[in-house]
C-alpha cells in the first residue's frame, strides 16, 4: 500500500496533492543498481588497462574505487537518514550550505549532467539495437534541420525517452516496475556473460598472470611509488565514473516506505553488488585477453565475447548493452526530476515543477520538463562534451556533501539519525581527502574543461537571483 507523503522542504497546503512512498527496500536496491550499471563497464578497460598494465592492479583499482565509493555511501547514508525527503543531496547541501550552492548543484544536473546522461544512455541504447535492428543504424539520416543531422538512431532514442517519461508520469509503481524488470533483464544477461565465460569460453588463466608490456614481476618498470599512485589515479578516472549514479536513491528518498532505514540500507548493498559485478565482469574480460590486447579495444566487451566464444555472440552481447544503458536511463529518468521537484517546492525553479498530479501522485511537470530537456540535448549531439565538463564539479558536489556531514553533525546535532555514519571521522575524511586531491588534480590537467563547467554551473546563478524574487514578491502578494 502506498502511503502519502508530502516532502518537508516547504509547508504544504493540506489539500494539495502529496508524493507516495512507494518504494520497497527491493526497489531502492535495484532503483541503485541500475542507475549505475550503464554503458562505461563494456568502454572503460581501455582506459585503465594502459596506465595499470598488470592484471593484479587492472582489477585492483576497481575494489578501490569500490570501496572509496563506499567511504562516500556510509556518509551519504547517514545524511538520508536525518533528511528522507524528495531532492536528496540537493536537501543535504541546502541544509549544510544554504540555498545557492544547493540550486547550483541542482542547476547543473539539470542543465547538464542527468539530461546529458538521458540522452547519452538513450541514443547508446539505440544505437547497440541498431546492431540488431539494421534499420535502427545511426547512418539512417531522417532529416537535416538547422544543421542538425537526426539519424533514425535518434528517433528511437527519443521514443524511448518519451515512453519512459509517460510511464513514469502516470504512476511511482509503474516506473518502478519498468525500473526494476529492466535491472533483472541486466543481472541475467551479465551473469550469462561471466558463467558462460568461465565455463566455455575459449580463455586462457595465464592472462591473470602475466605482465603487460613494461612490467616486472608485476610493477612497472622504472615507476617509484609515487607514480604508481598518480597511475593509479589516472585509472580512477573511468572508475568513479563507472561508479557514478549511487546518489540516485537520495533523490528518490521522499517516495521510499521507510525511508530512514531503507535509504542507508539501498545505498551500502547497493554498492556492494555493483562492486562484485564490476570485479566478475572485468575478471571476465582478463580471462578472454591478456592486457595488452584489452589496451587496444574501445569496445573491449565485444572483443571479450568474439575471443570467448565466436562473432556470432556480437549480437547477443549487443542486446545486452541495449538493456543495460534502457535500464540506467530510466533510473535516472524517475529518480532526477525529483531534485527539480524539491528545487520547485523551495521556490527557485519552474513553478509548475512543483506541482504532484492529483491522479497519479507524481511530479509530473517535473519529469515532463526533463524529458524534453533531454531531448533537445539528444538532438544536438553534445551531451558526451557537456558532461565531460562538468564531470569535475559532481565528484566536488560528493566531496562538499560530505564535508556537509561534519557541518551538519556540529549545526544540528539534535536531528534524528536512523544510521550513524560507519568509521566517522576517518572514512569520510579518507574520501574528501582522496577527492578533493582528484578535483585538484582535474583542474590543473584540465583547465579548459573545468572552467567550461564553472561558467555552465555560474550562467544558473541569475536564474536563481529571479526565481529567488519571485518567489518573495508571492510571499508578499500572499500576505
Amino acid at each position: 500500500m502506498e502511503i502519502p507523503v508530502a516532502s518537508s522542504t516547504a509547508a504544504r497546503s493540506e489539500a494539495a496533492p502529496t508524493l507516495v512512498r512507494g518504494l520497497t527496500l527491493l526497489d531502492s536496491v535495484l532503483l541503485l543498481v541500475g542507475g549505475i550499471i550503464g554503458s562505461s563497464i563494456f568502454l572503460t578497460a581501455k582506459d585503465i588497462a594502459g596506465p595499470l598494465p598488470h592484471p593484479v592492479l587492472f582489477l585492483l583499482v576497481w575494489v578501490l574505487g569500490g570501496v572509496i565509493s563506499m567511504c562516500a555511501c556510509f556518509a551519504f547514508a547517514e545524511l538520508g537518514s536525518m533528511f528522507p525527503d524528495s531532492g536528496g543531496q540537493y536537501v543535504y547541501l541546502r541544509e549544510a550550505y544554504g540555498d545557492l550552492p544547493a540550486f547550483l548543484y541542482g542547476w547543473m544536473l539539470f542543465s547538464v549532467a542527468n539530461g546529458g546522461s538521458i540522452a547519452a544512455l538513450a541514443v547508446g541504447s539505440a544505437a547497440y539495437l541498431g546492431a540488431i535492428i539494421p534499420d535502427i543504424s545511426r547512418q539512417h539520416v531522417v532529416l537535416t534541420v538547422a544543421g542538425i543531422v537526426v539519424t533514425r538512431a535518434h528517433v528511437v532514442a527519443l521514443i524511448m525517452i518519451a515512453a519512459v517519461t509517460w510511464i513514469n508520469v502516470v504512476g511511482l509503481r509503474r516506473g518502478a516496475v519498468l525500473q526494476n524488470v529492466a535491472t533483472w533483464a541486466k543481472f541475467g544477461a551479465m551473469a550469462a556473460f561471466v558463467i558462460l565465460g568461465f565455463a566455455i569460453g575459449k580463455g586462457d588463466w595465464h592472462h591473470f598472470t602475466t605482465p603487460a608490456w613494461g612490467t616486472v614481476n608485476g610493477l612497472t618498470m622504472g615507476m617509484s611509488s609515487g607514480q604508481l599512485l598518480s597511475v593509479f589515479g589516472v585509472a580512477l578516472i573511468a572508475v568513479f565514473w563507472a561508479y557514478d549514479g549511487w546518489v540516485y536513491i537520495t533523490w528518490v528518498a521522499g517516495e521510499v516506505k521507510e525511508p530512514r532505514r531503507n535509504v542507508p540500507l539501498a545505498m551500502v548493498l547497493g554498492v556492494l553488488i555493483v562492486g562484485v559485478v564490476y570485479v566478475a565482469i572485468n575478471m571476465t574480460y582478463v580471462y578472454a585477453l591478456p592486457l595488452t590486447e584489452i589496451t587496444k579495444h574501445e569496445t573491449i566487451a565485444h572483443a571479450a565475447a568474439m575471443a570467448l566464444f565466436s562473432p556470432a555472440a556480437a549480437g547477443w552481447l549487443s542486446a545486452m548493452i541495449a538493456v543495460c544503458c534502457f535500464g540506467a536511463m530510466a533510473s535516472c529518468i524517475l529518480s532526477a526530476a525529483r531534485v527539480y521537484y524539491a528545487m520547485a517546492v523551495d521556490g527557485v525553479f519552474f513553478r509548475r515543477m512543483a506541482e504532484v498530479h492529483p491522479k497519479w501522485r507524481t511530479p509530473a511537470f517535473a519529469l515532463i520538463g526533463q524529458g524534453a530537456w533531454a531531448g533537445i540535448l539528444t538532438l544536438s549531439g553534445r551531451y558526451d562534451q557537456l558532461y565531460t565538463y562538468v564531470m569535475f564539479g559532481m565528484v566536488l558536489s560528493y566531496t562538499m556533501t560530505v564535508i556537509g556531514l561534519f557541518v551538519l553533525r556540529w549545526k544540528r546535532p539534535d536531528i534524528p539519525r536512523g544510521y550513524r555514519c560507519t568509521g566517522y571521522p576517518w572514512l569520510p575524511a579518507i574520501y574528501v581527502l582522496i577527492s578533493g586531491a582528484w578535483t585538484l588534480n582535474t583542474i590543473f590537467t584540465r583547465p579548459r574543461e573545468a572552467l567550461a563547467g564553472t561558467v555552465i554551473v555560474l550562467i544558473g546563478v541569475p536564474g536563481y537571483l529571479y526565481w529567488k524574487r519571485s518567489g518573495q514578491k508571492a510571499v508578499k502578494v500572499g500576505q
